[in-house]
């Protein structure tokens, strides 16, 4: 397809191979990886617009930053079930699960059943990927009443119990959107983490992780203080970088030539978030 060529060649011509080393250390990329960053894709996504069909095959290409590209171009209204679900099996890297979710899925019509659906299987980034979208919608969907995500809710509660660092940061994640969306919401998140504070060892830590953001001690006439900004793995954002006992701190990008954070641009769950 001359089109997807096309995007391709100009992918080439924005990667830096020297970034890659530094994305593969924080487990950003799959198969084949160019270095080229979030901002530059999504600059190019604006050109391009949106098309079913080039989506589609810059999907097929199985390159890491044209299958972001993808997300950023494809038409959530021309999108079915059976594509989600193809998308989310080829997910090989958090940062791709993360971009699909909030780009496109959470868009769709199809986002408010693969949520609880997905957070119901055993593949790492699949399962990721239910959470992930449900932190999506807890930001994205403004509409929908609270009672709604108690299906959400329930899913956290019965599925958080993950050893995988990658799955339990997606349930706290999930968990602590739905907290800050409403009070009744915050209340019902902080009763799901002191539930799960008496589960396993997943559940432990995804409990305690949210209520360290949710049930922050009062403070100056009962406001509660700012939580510590985070990335949207799940990791306070303290120092720039340095070890943590569930990973790596995620580098905070300064520059554009540093910016390959896979934060959404329209923004649900960190310290980039719009």
């Amino acid at each position: 397809m001359d089109a997807v060529a096309d995007v391709l060649g100009r992918l080439r011509g924005l990667a830096d191979p020297a970034r890659v080393a530094g994305m593969a250390r924080h487990g950003i990329g799959g198969a084949e990886t160019l270095g080229v960053t979030v901002a530059e894709l999504r600059a190019l996504g604006r050109e391009l617009g949106r098309s079913h069909a080039l989506a589609a095959g810059l999907w097929a290409s199985g390159v890491h930053e044209e299958r972001i590209l993808a997300s950023l171009v494809e038409e959530p209204a021309a999108v079915d079930g059976r594509q989600l679900d193809e998308w989310a099996a080829a997910f090989d890297s958090w940062d791709l699960c993360d971009q699909v979710c909030q780009n496109l899925v959470r868009h769709t019509p199809f986002a408010w059943d693969r949520a609880p659906a997905w957070s119901g299987r055993p593949e790492t980034f699949v399962k990721r990927a239910g959470f992930a979208v449900m932190a999506g919608l807890a930001v994205a969907d403004e509409r929908s009443a609270d009672e709604r995500f108690e299906p959400f809710l329930r899913a956290v509660a019965e599925r958080a119990d993950d050893d995988r660092p990658l799955v339990r940061k997606g349930a706290s994640w999930a968990l602590r959107q739905m907290g800050k969306r409403s009070p009744g919401l915050r209340v019902r998140a902080v009763e799901v983490a002191q539930e799960l504070r008496s589960g396993g060892r997943g559940a432990r830590w995804v409990g305690a992780d949210v209520l360290r953001e949710l049930d922050r001690p009062r403070q100056d006439g009962g406001c509660r203080s700012p939580p510590p900004a985070r990335s949207h793995t799940g990791n306070r954002t303290a120092p720039r970088e340095g070890p943590t006992t569930e990973g790596a701190w995620l580098p905070i990008p300064t520059t554009a030539s540093t910016t390959w954070s896979a934060t959404p641009h329209r923004g649900c769950c960190g310290p980039l978030s719009c």
